[in-house]
């Protein structure tokens, strides 16, 4: 790709010591591995928006709905400047043609979910999203977001990763858009969207087969939202195995009988949950190569993102 995929991310997970104690939350994976391929914006709300370091702790109280920021024991609310800063920093993010962002967890300012939020006796429910975090995701709804936390889990993380490199493959599609630029991404993603919800790719397929119904921008604008939605599904077990046999059927008159069968037998082995998604892949990439099945190469269920980011090597 021309250009780095950019990311927001939360200061603290590059090693940036912002946090209210002095410390940082610096994450390896982030900085290391998904480094390699991303341009992170980073973003600290709470150093942005004014406050020191170190500083009073905060934390989120009253109504879930409309929480106040206030901090644990001189109790002062700084709600409204956070709110005011966080719709500043936002006109400043729409310039920055992000794919996603990655909040940190439990943050009273950052933190995208089950955040602690304490009612008037000093109880806490995990039930709030933090100031800055909330109004991000009401002001960029079809962007792709996460925790550090939850990206510890594999199948979020790799949910995540297919989505911010499939979301900067459809902004390459030029600016002069045709029924034909979304054809040909269709054609190439089909699988990969197949494999998240069947649903969704039925409604896709047939919104494209009447592409020229409907005016350009409300096609591409449709498109893109049953796009996201669909891929923000997870893939399964089940739902994998569909699409792997069906890319079976690819090779049904080029396979010789032993590589069928190990094939066959690679897909099964990993529809019974007992070997990663690469290795069934991992021959059908090499098939089709072999084979030289250049509508295979070109589907990105087989390569959605780099292969060094070990993506589809968990059971």
């Amino acid at each position: 790709m021309e250009k780095m995929i950019r990311l927001g991310i939360s200061t603290c997970l590059l090693g940036e010591k912002v946090r209210y104690d002095g410390g940082h939350k610096l994450n390896r994976f982030l900085t290391d591995t998904l480094g390699k391929y991303v341009q992170y914006v980073p973003v600290c709300p709470e150093v942005e928006c004014g406050l020191s370091v170190p500083r009073e702790p905060m934390h989120l109280v009253g109504d879930p709905r409309a929480p106040r920021l206030v901090t644990f024991f001189t109790k002062q609310d700084h709600t409204e400047r956070m709110v005011q800063w966080a719709h500043r920093r936002i006109i400043e993010l729409k310039k920055e043609d992000l794919s996603g962002f990655i909040f940190k967890s439990n943050s009273p300012s950052s933190g995208m979910e089950r955040v602690r939020i304490y009612n008037g006796k000093g109880i806490a429910k995990k039930k709030g999203v933090g100031i800055f975090a909330q109004i991000f995701m009401e002001c960029f709804p079809l962007l792709p977001v996460e925790d550090e936390s939850r990206l510890h889990k594999p199948k979020i993380r790799e949910n995540f990763i297919e989505r911010i490199f499939t979301l900067k493959r459809w902004r390459e599609i030029p600016e002069k858009k045709s029924c034909e630029t979304l054809v040909d991404f269709h054609t190439k993603h089909k699988l990969l969207i197949l494999s998240h919800s069947p649903s969704h790719y039925y409604r896709m397929e047939k919104l494209v087969a009447g592409a020229k119904d409907i005016s350009k921008d409300e096609l591409f604008q449709q498109y893109q939202a049953l796009l996201t939605e669909a891929l923000k599904m997870r893939t399964t077990l089940k739902k994998n195995s569909k699409v792997l046999q069906q890319l079976l059927g690819y090779f049904k008159k080029k396979l010789l009988t032993d590589e069928k069968k190990e094939l066959v037998e690679a897909i099964d082995s990993y529809g019974q949950g007992n070997v990663p998604l690469i290795v069934p892949l991992t021959l059908m990439n090499h098939h089709a190569r072999k084979y030289g099945l250049s509508n295979l190469k070109d589907q990105y269920y087989l390569h959605p993102h780099p292969l060094e980011l070990q993506m589809r090597n968990h059971a």
